[in-house]
């Protein structure tokens, strides 16, 4: 039994332990209700929480600054991939036509190339999609 004095509140929850319980669904024979019941939250708080994480709003490291290289020649400074092999470089861009493209190279040596105009929406649910 809980005995609440004073003014109840609600509870606030990090994205570590949001992470954490969502990962108990994940193991086999674990039902939705089990997990709610155990850590006395709603179901439906669950469902929020797991929609979240699909969605690349609940992730388990905070989003962050890279350093960022500009080079000319992408084949004479291209990165080691994770085999120690270069990675391919793209098609050298024409001197006339700028060119409106974003590379991305992950740290396994995974290259993501998409345009300049892609919305942030779209590009978190590509890299989510990569770090699965």
């Amino acid at each position: 039994m809980e005995i609440i004095t004073g003014v109840e509140r609600r509870r606030q929850w990090r994205d570590d332990e949001k992470l954490r319980i969502l990962a108990e669904l994940n193991q086999p024979g674990v039902k939705f209700s089990e997990v709610a019941r155990r850590h006395d939250i709603s179901r439906g708080l669950l469902w929020q929480w797991r929609d979240a994480q699909r969605r690349g709003r609940l992730v388990a490291e905070a989003p962050g600054f890279l350093p960022v290289q500009v080079v000319s020649d992408l084949a004479a400074s291209a990165p080691a991939g994770a085999s120690g092999a270069p990675l391919p470089a793209c098609a050298p861009a024409v001197e006339d036509e700028p060119d409106d493209r974003i590379e991305i190279v992950l740290p396994d040596g995974t290259a993501v190339r998409v345009a300049a105009t892609i919305s942030a929406t779209t590009l978190r649910r590509v890299l989510a999609v990569l770090r699965t």
